[in-house]
């Protein structure tokens, strides 16, 4: 079974194509034949040995991806599901060792699984399920009601454009941040307010919100310097981890996806909103798997809209 993976931690180029032992699906377990796997920002960390420390248990090669879509090909025993062999699935998948989703098969708990939209190719619904599933955790922490308002940061990529998406759905009013050549597209995605980013966004914010927004979904990393943009006691929803102190009673509410690695009927709800119509689905380019490392190379010189996906 062919993967892409890493022997030596380095730059794109240490990408390459590993052979691995064919896997088959355990207890509780179904194997998926991937035909797409997403590319994202955390990939490149078991790439450049930024979670060295944490891979070490296992010998390399280390196999990165958190999303995939492919052919529901083995089910495991005591797996109850209305999924058969043959169904066009997609995947949530946690990269523990040298098993990430870059990979011709991959074994994954039942519960992470689901159809793919109708109407949708491989690539386009493995672009889903992590950052979908993180939107729908951020928004389940923050816990606002219809009418509140939300101020995102990084509205444009994925992880942003689905919070956005997934707010208006929810019945919020939604602000957000856009360079001047993304504005269209955040606009397009549902947004009410569309402000000019940077460092400085807060000011715009409250501009569109005195007294400060209900909450904000901090997708560019911004971090304290968004603050001010939230009302007293509003919440804070971060996808980087933080570590300094809050102020009039902002509530941070850090957003690690592996709670929701399980969680098959929000990854289901995503499903059928994108069938509805409510979330888009955006592929920036398709890579053969022996161009994995174009594909990193892109990613980390920035600017991408839309997600890249590898084919398998």
């Amino acid at each position: 079974m062919r993967a892409v993976g890493v022997i030596e931690y380095g730059g794109p180029e240490a990408l390459t194509i590993v052979e691995l032992p064919e896997k088959h699906a355990g207890p509780g377990e179904v194997r998926i034949r991937v035909h797409a796997a997403t590319v994202n920002p955390t990939d490149t960390y078991g790439r450049n040995g930024a979670r060295a420390e944490m891979q070490r248990k296992d010998p390399p090669p280390y196999v990165s991806g958190m999303d995939a879509a492919g052919v529901l090909d083995e089910i495991g025993p005591g797996v109850e599901t209305d999924l058969a062999i043959g169904d066009h699935v997609m995947a949530i998948v946690l990269p523990d060792g040298s098993h990430g989703a870059y990979s011709e098969q991959i074994v994954v708990p039942y519960e992470s699984v689901a159809r793919v939209p109708a109407g949708t190719t491989d690539a386009e619904a493995s672009t889903l399920p992590m950052n979908g599933l993180t939107a729908r955790l951020t928004l389940d922490l923050l816990g606002l009601r219809p009418g509140q308002t939300l101020a995102v940061t990084g509205a444009a990529g994925a992880y942003g454009g689905y919070v956005v998406q997934l707010a208006k759905a929810d019945g919020l009013r939604v602000i957000a941040d856009a360079s001047e050549a993304d504005t269209e597209l955040v606009r397009s995605l549902g947004a009410d307010v569309v402000v000019a980013r940077g460092d400085d966004v807060a000011v715009r914010i409250l501009e569109a919100a005195p007294g400060g927004v209900d909450a904000l979904a901090d997708g560019a990393v911004l971090g304290d310097k968004v603050f001010a943009a939230i009302r007293e006691g509003g919440g804070f929803a971060t996808v980087r981890g933080f570590s300094g102190e809050t102020e009039r009673g902002i509530v941070v509410h850090p957003v690690w996806v592996r709670s929701y690695l399980q969680e098959q009927a929000k990854l289901d709800r995503l499903r059928a909103q994108v069938e509805e119509g409510a979330v888009t689905l955006r592929v920036a380019r398709v890579f053969p798997m022996d161009e994995a490392s174009e594909a990193h190379r892109l990613l980390e010189a920035g600017g991408i809209r839309g997600r890249l996906v590898i084919a398998f």
